[in-house]
């Protein structure tokens, strides 16, 4: 076994294997960006190397920097984690060239699946079902809307190299083909220095499941059982599972050997995800499943596997890697219970999943335990900064059967609380609470479909109004806590009313009243009382409700029902707000990078046209023209970086 390795990562990954090495009693070395000089992983390896600024180019993807850190600290190994290099056949030579082991695959395996084309072509070889559609080497766009006439609209048009939901396009129709293929090709090219893009039937009702295999370097190879990933939002996995609803010991049984078929028809060594796109339109049957791509990496979603396993999936790639047998045979393992892993985020759902930024001025995650499992690689008092990806944890939860691990799912959500950035959460714990997701019926549809509902922002309760209000004006919290505590609300005579102006979706004026051992809360038109706040309860009115709030640098956060309101104390709209106004100026929803400008100045355009392209967390996102008008002036060029609310463009009505 290795003495020492390092992990060329950073996040909630790069501390996860680190974890799981140092309880083998491995050493571990971090690399870190200027971003991350203070990071989690930082602090938790046992020494730490600077590669890099932080754009992922001059950090994170500059192999040598990383082989170079490894070598200075006497490193036998690297863990690339997943994302950056870990897919990256180049640098699996270059570390093995320096006399370094890669803790995942060869490089031969890597190239093998690296391209989905060249991927699909050697697994019909190999016998193993794959989708219709044009897989060829022409980049004709003429020749391309030709093959999606063949084919058949909807297609999915994919970059051939990507992954995560990059570069990757639905077309309903025809006239919208050239535009949804340069836009895949634009961001292949810009997420993995490849935009050729291959063109595929578009499964009507699927669902995304896919098999852990683990193989090793002396020919064994099994599988550990599949995952349902078929939550997705902008074909980004969001809550995954194990095993998949609905499947059957048959089904289960044909994937898993085309699974391990595919693995071992390219020597596959260590963890690697075989994806399979399932037509559910008749339930899941064994002749309605197409091998999509191979993760050539461990998985973002592998705590689910390990949960129904026992198995830790990081311990047995070091040991593979170390040149280890797989200790187990297929008929060796079995599933014990059930598994969901939901993916906290730093985005705002409501604003299309925009990544968000912000410090995370109060950080609480659910409680760990037996049946709880939080990955996380942030602290209180962090950044999410607009360089990487804006994940906050990983909530993992595994019960005996489906409904038990979902009900400790939607607990663990409604524990969790962040301020300081918009969060996913209160999207999370609408989706755990779905109707169709609790019976088990879901596909990749299920959050286009119902993402209004799901994304739909509630009024703040009155709860949530009198705790931000009493929170914002210092007034005694705690069980024992007296009203009276520090002559708050003291007069020698009168009862004395305090004012506060809330400012969320709306102001809201607050006026509180000390009342004997209670006070009288007046807002929005209503009059009712609210006990002295308790950590996490608080009696309003005839009840009692669980409910918490902080104060932050900009106001109050109250967390309640599973839901953050965030309130300001003074009103952040000071400047225009004239919704004509607000038409003529196109500014940019997050802070990201300007990667097509589609307009100039003089040009008419239509409501509704594309405008500008930007790119954040390496996902492309069209603005287009809320208005008919003419371009008074364009201020930005391809290229530019800029701030979030940055005016990009302006319009001018037509004469």
């Amino acid at each position: 076994m290795f003495r020492k390795i390092l992990v060329a990562n950073r996040g909630e990954i790069a501390c996860r294997v680190m974890r799981t090495a140092k309880r083998l009693g491995i050493a571990t070395v971090a690399v870190y960006s200027d971003a991350d000089a203070d990071a989690l992983h930082v602090t938790l390896a046992d020494e730490a190397y600077r590669i890099g600024p932080p754009p992922v180019a001059e950090s994170y993807l500059r192999g040598d920097a990383i082989i170079a850190a490894a070598l200075a600290s006497g490193a036998e190994a690297i863990h690339p984690g997943y994302g950056f290099l870990s897919e990256n056949a180049g640098f699996v030579e270059a570390i093995e060239a320096a006399g370094l082991t890669f803790i995942g695959p060869s490089a031969k395996a890597i190239r093998a699946m690296g391209l989905k084309d060249a991927a699909k072509a050697l697994m019909q070889k190999a016998r193993v079902p794959v989708v219709p559609g044009y897989h060829g080497e022409s980049q004709d766009v003429g020749l391309l809307a030709a093959e999606a006439d063949k084919i058949g609209y909807p297609v999915l048009i994919k970059a051939r190299a990507g992954g995560g939901g990059k570069g990757m396009r639905r077309v309903d129709d025809p006239r919208d083909f050239t535009e949804a293929l340069a836009g895949a090709q634009r961001e292949g090219l810009a997420s993995f220095g490849d935009g050729h893009c291959l063109i595929e039937k578009y499964v009507a009702r699927p669902r995304h499941i896919e098999i852990q295999v683990f193989g090793d370097k002396h020919g064994n190879v099994v599988h550990l059982f599949e995952r349902d990933c078929s939550l997705q939002r902008r074909h980004q996995k969001v809550i995954e599972e194990a095993p998949a609803p609905g499947m059957t010991a048959e089904m289960r049984a044909a994937m898993g050997d085309a699974a391990v078929t595919a693995a071992k028809a390219i020597g596959y060594a260590g963890a690697g995800t075989i994806e399979f796109i399932v037509d559910a339109s008749d339930g899941l049957r064994p002749d309605r499943f197409y091998f999509m791509e191979m993760n050539t990496r461990l998985q973002v979603e592998h705590p689910v596997t390990e949960f129904i396993t026992g198995l830790d999936l990081v311990e047995l790639q070091l040991k593979v890697a170390a040149g280890k047998a797989l200790p187990f045979a297929q008929d060796d393992l079995s599933i014990d219970g059930w598994a969901f892993e939901a993916r906290l985020y730093a985005e705002d759902a409501g604003r299309g999943f925009l990544p968000a930024i912000g410090t995370l001025s109060h950080l609480r995650l659910a409680s760990a335990s037996d049946s709880v499992r939080v990955d996380s690689g942030v602290r209180q008092g962090d950044v999410i900064t607009p360089f990487y990806d804006p994940m906050i944890a990983k909530l993992i939860v595994h019960g005996p059967d489906r409904a038990t691990a979902r009900n400790r799912l939607r607990t663990a959500l409604g524990q969790c609380q962040v301020a300081g950035t918009v969060t996913n959460v209160a999207f999370l714990s609408a989706l755990a609470a779905d109707p169709d997701f609790a019976a088990g019926d879901v596909d990749t549809g299920l959050i286009g479909r119902k993402q209004e509902a799901l994304v739909a922002e509630t009024e703040a309760p009155d709860e949530a109004v009198a705790l931000a209000a009493l929170t914002a004006l210092g007034l005694p919290k705690g069980k024992d806590a007296d009203p009276w505590g520090g002559l708050v609300g003291w007069r020698a005579w009168g009862q004395a009313r305090h004012r506060v102006e809330l400012h969320g979706k709306e102001a809201i004026p607050v006026s509180v009243t000390l009342m004997g051992n209670a006070y009288e809360i007046e807002a929005r038109g209503k009059r009712f009382s609210a006990g002295v706040p308790e950590t996490g309860r608080l009696a309003i009115g005839d009840g009692i409700v669980r409910a918490d709030a902080v104060r932050t640098a900009h106001g109050v956060t109250v967390f309640t029902d599973g839901r953050a309101f965030a309130f300001a104390l003074h009103d952040p709209l000071d400047g225009e707000d004239d919704e004509d106004a607000a038409a003529d100026h196109v500014a940019a929803p997050m802070p990201g990078a300007v990667r097509s400008v589609m307009a100039e100045a003089g040009q008419a355009v239509n409501i509704g046209d594309a405008l500008i392209v930007l790119e954040a967390m390496k996902m492309e996102y069209t603005l287009r023209a809320s208005r008919d008008g003419v371009v008074a002036e364009v201020l930005v060029g391809v290229g530019d970086q800029v701030d979030e609310g940055a005016l990009l463009l302006h319009l001018v009505p037509e004469t």
